[in-house]
């Protein structure tokens, strides 16, 4: 049958709408379907941590969506810092402040920190630095704020969310050498499978009461010291088997060079933080590391 040119016209025009629904609905099952490969791919961290760039000091957050934490403040200003990636994360209140020890590098920015954002507690060292400026800063904060930090002279743990924090106090209540860096809290932080080590600035005699705690392996360790070298490291190191090692350093203040070579020599992937703040995404299948340039 020979069909008018309308006729045609209309069947061209349904054939068109046809073809072109199901061109729809295969980009539309592909676009799903991408979406859907990529969040099977995705790993939900539960637990993120951020490593300062903050020169030779140290200055670590942590949160999840059950809080934060803060393991130190770097140096004195550097509080400013800390606040600003705290606005950029939404973080309005640190669940805990771990201070590992008093020296300037690591209570510098406390002060700041105290005037400015809620804190549930505050952990500290048993070593005050009585003189020294960054410590009577801080000293000035707590009591202005009527604050009860709790010094740590026993292990002491706590938990956020799933994540449990076991902090290690120093065995003695001084040391005849480098008292402060020697007073330093070991931290040690498990998330699932994940393990993470924070030495502060623990030096010989510390890492002496480490190794005999038998501190158990972790996948990242803080290295001691801001990478200075100590003979306990090689068998810290064999203890721990780390597959990361953060260093707290500056171009002007770099770690020992014999750290490197034997960090080197075990394999172990070094991180400096001088080259960029490093991120951390802890997760069930492990660490995800990145380095920010």
């Amino acid at each position: 049958m020979k069909r008018s040119p309308i006729s045609r016209f209309l069947l061209f025009l349904t054939a068109l709408a046809a073809m072109l629904s199901g061109c729809s609905g295969t980009l539309d099952s592909e676009t799903s379907r991408a979406e859907t490969e990529q969040s099977a791919d995705a790993v939900t961290a539960e637990l993120q941590v951020y490593c300062f760039q903050a020169g030779k000091a140290d200055a670590f957050l942590f949160w999840n969506e059950n809080g934060a934490v803060l393991i130190d403040t770097g140096e004195s200003g550097f509080g400013k810092t800390i606040l600003a990636k705290l606005q950029e994360l939404g973080i309005t209140r640190l669940e805990a402040l771990i201070l590992t020890h008093f020296d300037k590098d690591h209570v510098g920015g406390a002060k700041k920190l105290l005037e400015s954002v809620e804190i549930g507690a505050i952990y500290q060292s048993n070593c005050p630095k009585t003189g020294a400026s960054a410590y009577e800063k801080y000293l000035a904060a707590v009591e202005a704020l009527a604050l009860e930090p709790v010094t740590v002279r026993t292990e002491l743990e706590f938990s956020l969310g799933g994540t449990v924090f076991q902090i290690n106090p120093p065995a003695a209540e001084t040391y005849a050498e480098d008292a402060s860096n020697n007073s330093s809290l070991i931290i040690s932080v498990e998330c699932g499978e994940n393990r993470l080590l924070f030495t502060g600035d623990a030096e010989a005699l510390r890492l002496e009461e480490l190794l005999a705690a038998s501190p158990g392996r972790c996948d990242l360790i803080k290295m001691p010291h801001h990478g200075s070298w100590y003979a306990a490291l090689p068998s810290l190191l064999e203890l721990t088997t780390p597959a990361y090692a953060v260093i707290t350093s500056s171009e002007e203040e770099p770690e020992d060079e014999e750290t490197v070579l034997l960090l080197q020599q075990l394999g172990i992937q070094i991180l400096l933080t001088r080259s960029g703040p490093i991120r951390i995404d802890c997760g069930p299948e492990g660490l995800s590391v990145v380095q920010e340039s």
